[in-house]
C-alpha cells in the first residue's frame, strides 16, 4: 500500500518520534510505515487520519492506484 505518511508528517516538523507518540506506536512503526514495509492496521489508519485532519483516502492508496504521489499531497493540501 503507497501512502503520503512522511509528507504529512514533515509539512507538521514532526519527527518520526513525535509522530508515534502521538499515535501510541513505537518510532520504528512509523519508519516501516513511511517506507512501505507495514501497512497499518484499520484502527491505526482512522487515528492517522483523524490526527491529520484527512480522509484515508487522502493517506492511503492500494499499489495499483493510478494517482501520484503529488497529485494526492495536493489533494490532501499540503501542495508547496
Amino acid at each position: 500500500m503507497k501512502n503520503h505518511l512522511k509528507p504529512l508528517r514533515e509539512s507538521r516538523g514532526w519527527t518520526q518520534g513525535a509522530l508515534a507518540d502521538q499515535l501510541g506506536v513505537s518510532r520504528q512503526t512509523v519508519n516501516a510505515l513511511e517506507t512501505g514495509r507495514y501497512d497499518p492496521s484499520l484502527p491505526l489508519a482512522f487515528r492517522i487520519a483523524a490526527l491529520f485532519a484527512q480522509p484515508i483516502e487522502a493517506i492511503f492508496q492500494p499499489d495499483g492506484d493510478s494517482r501520484s504521489q503529488s497529485t494526492a499531497v495536493r489533494e490532501a493540501g499540503l501542495s508547496r
